[in-house]
């Protein structure tokens, strides 16, 4: 019961608010096989369509949302039937929702994945996904720049189930590979591109095809939330399982927290019964909203990745400015990687300042800016990491990360660009 459909750019699968198109053979939605030239609608058209091409209930032009809780059914044994799986239908959701489903399949074909089930928060997708994929005595290598609770689990919670976590330098790919390796292969392999928020890239190809060298079933998992799957596909670089925190881009409006976990099936499949008895389901409104947002993600997403470079290079000629972290930049230290595995570079960027200006003078100086958590909205937001991505760290943990406490994350809104240059300048000139 949750969403698996072939992967294919050929087509958009037609999906409606009734239970009718699930396949009860495998608890979940599928489509028939499609072919495999890479023909077939773009991300913008998918980000439309996908999981409503076939209408809705009522013949209502746009998804209706399902806030109901349970769903009954007139004959007992059809209602066994959908209960055990053995036909299609909704029983109770926790499990599934119609405004779920739509919004699961969205994120499904966007990412060309098999499947994708959703979750309450991102930290659900990811905590969910760890905990019921890894058991003790397995090995975790991951890099030391993930996002702050995704390192809390590794650093503290994961060790307490006696599961080994291996954090590598991001920026030594030689020697995560030679962590990979070691001791004939890791169990999972937890990745993070573009990094937040020193916007870091990693190889996700190279890195994928070593832990699947060494390792058969090693799972490779990689968080896609600052790129989003507009801008890049880990799957199609050597992922098994994509995560999101939907609350960002994906929602892009700043009102739903949410998460999702996409990928090969029989995996998904397994998270999501992990999900179901645990509880962290997303609710149907905060579905609702999140899918409505994804509907102008490629437009979105085009202007935060144009407004973002902009940006960028206007705070790297400025003389207050001591150091820009945007991929898109020649000068970044990823670039060439960023150029050959995505197709844009993301609309959040992070820059530090030279000794003379302090971080509290910028920021409280910007007019158009948001000063607080979160990112990938349609208005900028500006924070530091000390009271958003890492404020479960030390300021000892944070250097070790080669995050300077002098850091201030743009995530840059859709704005006119003449207006954010404006407003950085007279906010670091004032």
């Amino acid at each position: 019961r949750f969403i698996f459909r072939h992967s294919s750019r050929a087509s958009i699968t037609r999906r409606t608010m009734s239970a009718s198109n699930v396949d009860s053979s495998v608890g979940a939605s599928t489509s028939p096989a499609t072919s495999d030239s890479g023909s077939g609608p773009g991300q913008a058209t998918r980000a439309l369509w996908a999981g409503e091409s076939g209408g809705h209930a009522y013949g209502a032009a746009q998804m209706p949302l399902v806030p109901a809780i349970s769903f009954g059914y007139t004959a007992i044994q059809d209602w066994k039937e959908v209960a055990l799986g053995q036909r299609p239908g909704h029983i109770y959701s926790r499990n599934t929702n119609p405004t779920l489903a739509v919004l699961e399949e969205k994120v499904r074909s966007l990412e060309d994945a098999e499947a994708a089930t959703s979750f309450s928060s991102g930290m659900a997708a990811i905590s969910n996904t760890l905990y019921a994929l890894l058991r003790p005595g397995q090995k975790v290598v991951s890099i030391t720049d993930t996002y702050g609770g995704t390192n809390r689990i590794f650093v503290e919670f994961l060790p307490k189930i006696g599961i080994h976590v291996n954090l590598i330098t991001t920026d030594d790919e030689d020697k995560i590979v030679e962590a990979i390796k070691q001791d004939g292969g890791c169990d999972l392999l937890y990745l993070e591109t573009p990094t937040n928020p020193t916007l870091k890239v990693v190889d996700m190809k190279k890195l994928a095809a070593a832990a699947h060298a060494a390792k058969a079933d090693a799972i490779v998992v990689t968080d896609n939330t600052v790129a989003t799957p507009i801008n890049q596909n880990p799957l199609a670089l050597g992922s098994d399982l994509v995560v999101h925190s939907a609350s960002k881009f994906l929602c892009g409006h700043g009102d739903a927290l949410g998460g999702i976990l996409c990928g090969r099936k029989e995996l998904v499949k397994k998270v999501y019964h992990y999900r179901e008895i645990n509880g962290a389901a997303l609710e149907p409104f905060a579905a609702y909203l999140i899918a409505r947002g994804l509907k102008t993600l490629s437009l979105r997403v085009q202007r935060h990745n144009e407004n973002a470079m902009k940006v960028a290079e206007f705070l790297a000629a400025h003389p207050a400015v001591d150091g820009v972290f945007y991929p898109g930049l020649p000068s970044h230290a990823s670039h060439a990687i960023a150029k050959a595995q995505m197709r844009g570079f993301g609309g959040m960027l992070s820059f530090s300042l030279k000794p003379g200006k302090t971080v509290s003078s910028v920021m409280e100086r910007l007019r158009y800016a948001h000063r607080a958590a979160s990112l990938g909205h349609v208005e900028t937001f500006a924070g530091i990491p000390a009271t958003t991505s890492h404020v479960e760290c030390t300021p000892e943990q944070r250097a070790a990360m080669g995050i300077p406490e002098s850091l201030i994350r743009y995530s840059v809104g859709i704005e006119d660009i003449k207006d954010l240059l404006d407003d950085l300048k007279q906010a670091l000139e004032g």
